[in-house]
């Protein structure tokens, strides 16, 4: 039987259309094929095949989906220098270089397929051996060759060969390459071929030709783009973001805006939500890759030394002994060995598998940052570890309290804490007290930190809560000290709960060395709820203060310690409490003589009054609120008030207040009546 079949031209066609992974394929036009078991002397002779089969074995070669290339084509926007590169393309044999995952491979499809309406595109496996390799004699235009694996081993005569049969063809040839430092000129100089440098298209060029093959209406694309609101642009499509994350960000609109929705934040949130498991389970046979991807997790953002040496610090962490009681290694297989030290891979590599990228900041003096391009994709992956990779939590606990002790690092690395704590309904918040107690400078502050933030989120509220009012009672000094940075107002604690734990920590004293920390560390709380609230919150803490400075012992020199840095930060606002009367006027007066009384912070307040003394003597009129805290002050007759009065009067001339506490000196020993200051000038 003679079966119908193509003319001998057509063979090389109808070859190029067959799937690359097959067992056997054989065209016999008009002969005979033994397919049955054949013993005896037998022999193969295999020639090198028209239409580019090497000799001794087949192409791993195929074709360029149709519908693929059509995507292809609809959705690309010509980076910067096609034309030149389709000058170079004309050669016959051209190379291509540019950075992995920056839209080489579209650039190199569309380069091929130009001024065709229907190409015929092969790409070849780059372990192909070109030397060997020949191309078809017709029906290919185009045939794209990825990453060869030593392309400085070609020599100029292993491509020259190739370029009389790709002309006859009417075929082009181009090599796809990663670009190294000095490899664009290497290669120019080596094989005397053109050599195009690629270079990635505007992001949200990219964006608009995807949203625009998507949706086609016009209409529908201006009502999702206002939807996104003002701004966008520059969270969604920064500048360097790669083709491949424009596209996402192209469909991730389209579908939230065809579901209802698709606000600047609903679409950040969704982009992480994808990103960030495919990121993790790419990381997770790479215990140096994962730990890139916890540093700018957590430190994403600042810069560029902070995060590379965090990341160095996890993978020591998780190679030494110190693991071994926490958790596993980074990498899932035991087999494989621990790496104690920063890779020496390119860290432009890294960043670039992560999503990540390095922003400089030149000419203003500031250091360069590292940061994903979205960075929710931080708080994404600490919810895919939560959920997904527990036996690694112990590990990053460890590792967090162990960050620098500048606060930017301590604030990220509590902020992970908490988020762990939320991701876990509150379960690791067991491991705080192992931070807490780690012997790190930061390390009190982290469990603090992390405390303080997961008051906030309804899943661990209740079980932070629960520990911080435990820790206010511990005999264990880090644990209290833990309790009082946690009552700074950044903190999820309320004003209320702040002052009830600060009190608690005043009455549980361990009187070992390092006690005094704890004591400057509610102090420290105190005065920087003080300085940072509103009225009404200062109002509550000096009314409790007030109350404190009746009692005995610990009470009384917190609140010492403590008056002065608050009534320096704000003499206005004091004065002009003063000035109100009643119960607020009273505790001022209160606290300014208790602060007098105590040797230890006489000569803190004693400035404080001398500073507020020198501003009101360089204005025209006095200071009202001033004058009737002095009057108030000399009615009290406290002794501690009396000596500042003496110390005054006996000093040098410039001194300020000096006139008034003459005056008042002899309001005090009854030379005169004391009458309330007159401030009216007119």
């Amino acid at each position: 039987m003679i079966s119908d079949m193509p003319p001998g031209d057509g063979l090389d066609a109808l070859f190029a259309t067959l799937p690359p992974e097959r067992n056997m394929v054989v065209l016999a036009p008009h002969g005979t094929v033994n397919t049955g078991v054949v013993t005896g002397g037998q022999r193969q002779t295999v020639t090198t095949a028209v239409g580019g089969v090497p000799a001794g074995g087949t192409t791993r070669q195929g074709p360029v989906r149709a519908k693929d290339l059509r995507t292809a084509r609809r959705r690309f926007m010509p980076p910067p220098g096609f034309e030149s590169a389709l000058t170079a393309l004309d050669s016959g044999v051209s190379v291509l270089v540019g950075a992995p995952g920056t839209g080489r491979e579209t650039h190199a499809l569309n380069l091929l397929a130009h001024g065709r309406e229907d190409p015929v595109l092969l790409q070849v496996d780059g372990s192909v051996d070109l030397t060997r390799w020949a191309p078809r004699s017709q029906g290919v235009h185009g045939y794209l060759v990825m990453e060869p694996p030593d392309p400085l081993a070609l020599r100029p005569w292993d491509l020259s060969r190739l370029e009389a049969p790709l002309a006859e063809a009417g075929a082009r040839l181009l090599i796809v390459l990663a670009d190294t430092p000095g490899l664009a000129s290497d290669l120019a100089n080596r094989l005397g071929t053109p050599v195009v440098r690629h270079l990635p298209p505007d992001p949200r060029q990219v964006f608009a030709a995807h949203l625009a093959d998507i949706c086609s209406d016009e209409e529908v694309r201006g009502r999702l783009l206002r939807s996104l609101g003002a701004g966008h642009f520059q969270e969604l499509l920064p500048a360097e973001l790669p083709p491949r994350q424009a596209a996402r960000v192209a469909r991730a609109v389209a579908r939230l805006g065809a579901a209802g929705g698709a606000d600047c934040a609903g679409v950040l949130d969704a982009l992480a939500r994808a990103e960030a498991p495919d990121l993790v389970a790419r990381s997770r046979e790479d215990p140096a890759l994962l730990a890139h991807l916890l540093a700018l997790s957590v430190y994403g953002g600042l810069d560029r030394d902070t995060v590379v040496e965090r990341a160095s610090d996890l993978l020591e962490l998780a190679g030494s002994g110190e693991r071994e009681a926490a958790a596993p290694r980074l990498s899932p297989r035991p087999d494989r060995p621990s790496q104690g030290t920063a890779p020496q891979r390119p860290l432009s590599g890294i960043l670039r598998t992560l999503g990540a990228h390095r922003t400089s900041r030149a000419g203003t003096g500031d250091p360069d940052t590292l940061s994903f391009f979205w960075p929710a994709v931080g708080d994404a992956v600490w919810r895919v570890l939560c959920r997904e990779h527990g036996e690694l939590l112990p590990l990053l606990h460890t590792w967090l309290a162990r960050t620098g002790d500048r606060p930017d690092q301590v604030e990220r690395a509590g902020r992970a804490v908490a988020a762990m704590a939320v991701g876990t309904d509150g379960r690791t918040l067991d491991l705080l007290p192992g931070v807490a107690s780690a012997p790190w400078p930061a390390a009190v502050e982290v469990a603090a930190r992390g405390l303080g933030t997961a008051l906030r989120d309804p899943a661990s509220a209740a079980g932070a809560a629960e520990l911080l009012e435990r820790w206010s009672a511990a005999p264990e000094t880090a644990l209290r000290r833990a309790v009082a940075y946690a009552c700074r107002a950044e903190s999820g604690v309320t004003t209320a709960q702040a002052l009830r734990l600060a009190h608690r920590l005043m009455e549980t004293t361990g009187g070992g060395a390092d006690e005094v920390t704890v004591t400057f560390a509610v102090v420290e709380a105190l005065v920087q709820r003080f300085t940072t609230g509103d009225a009404r919150t200062r109002g509550i803490v000096l009314e409790r203060m007030r109350t404190w400075a009746g009692s005995d012992d610990m009470p009384e020199l917190i609140v010492a310690l403590a008056f002065p840095a608050m009534a320096g930060a704000d003499p206005a606002w004091c004065g002009g409490r003063i000035l109100t009367g009643g119960e607020a006027a009273s505790a001022l007066v209160r606290l300014t003589g208790h602060a007098l009384n105590e040797a230890a912070t006489f000569a803190s307040m004693r400035d404080v009054l001398l500073s507020w003394c020198r501003e009101a003597d360089g204005t025209a009129r006095p200071d009202p609120g001033l004058e009737e805290l002095l009057h108030a002050l000399t009615e009290a007759r406290q002794p501690g008030f009396l000596r500042w009065l003496m110390a005054v009067a006996r000093g040098h001339d410039a001194m300020p207040g000096k006139e008034t506490a003459a005056r008042l000196l002899t309001v005090w020993h009854g030379r005169t009546a004391a009458p309330a200051p007159d401030t009216d000038t007119d």
